[in-house]
């Protein structure tokens, strides 16, 4: 299925005729709000988007899952505390430590939900400044060695907007140093921490670089018209990462 330009600007540059195969999940729970974006960031790289509902006992047959932004369960007890007991969650977190090393991306509520799951370390809280807040922000890319960064350059700034209320990333400073030595912070702040996280950390992965998870939404700087400043398309290069990934061209 190929996508068509919303508004304005040239269509989607073409892709390569090899991620035709290439399935990704995007996983839906209850109050979930921004699969069908990250959907449509999935096939604007040129792969296929595959639904996941979070209800499912067995994981499709997917090449890597992408867990959403949203609410989940309306945030109750914690954001993602619920929905890390999902069926479905549990197929994600042994495919994800398994020896395939399924790539898993969390985004926003997705990455509160794989701290929840134990996929990645420490623990998400509200906002230091106790509001939502919803701007575009940029990022310092810190490690671009991992299944959803290679596309971008070590050093790099991106920018993608921002919207959380429970976005302060929170761990111990033996497990904060631990992420520092082994280079598993993967993107950082630039230009003011918005919500006290810790280290102005904004993105982190696991020991083998296949699960991320980051506060920022790239799936809403994926095209010309609607990105920040409207023409950031700053956030494709986590779609197109991972593809790289899976051919094997990273």
């Amino acid at each position: 299925m190929s996508e068509t330009p919303l508004i304005g600007g040239a269509a989607p540059a073409p892709v390569d005729s090899r991620l035709a195969g290439a399935r990704i999940g995007v996983v839906t729970f209850p109050g979930t709000l921004d699969d069908r974006d990250a959907s449509r960031a999935v096939r604007l790289s040129g792969a296929t988007a595959v639904d996941l509902w979070h209800a499912d006992t067995v994981l499709a047959d997917v090449d890597a899952v992408i867990i959403p932004g949203g609410f989940s369960y309306g945030d109750y007890l914690r954001a993602g505390a619920i929905s890390r007991f999902a069926p479905l969650m549990s197929q994600i977190i042994d495919a994800a430590n398994s020896d395939a090393k399924l790539p898993v991306l969390g985004i926003c509520n997705g990455f509160q939900i794989l701290t929840e799951s134990h996929l990645l370390p420490g623990s998400m809280i509200k906002n230091d400044h106790l509001k939502f807040l919803c701007r575009d922000t940029v990022l310092r890319v810190e490690n671009n060695s991992t299944a959803w960064t290679n596309a971008y350059t070590q050093g790099q700034d991106i920018t993608v907007p921002l919207k959380n209320q429970d976005g302060q990333y929170i761990a111990d400073e033996k497990t904060l140093d631990a992420l520092e030595a082994e280079g598993r912070v993967v993107f950082r702040y630039m230009g003011g921490n918005p919500n006290g996280s810790r280290r102005d950390i904004a993105g982190i992965s696991n020991a083998a670089g296949n699960v991320v998870g980051l506060m920022p939404h790239p799936e809403h700087a994926v095209e010309h018209g609607y990105g920040p400043g409207h023409t950031g398309i700053d956030g494709l290069g986590f779609f197109t990462s991972v593809l790289n990934t899976l051919l094997g061209d990273k």
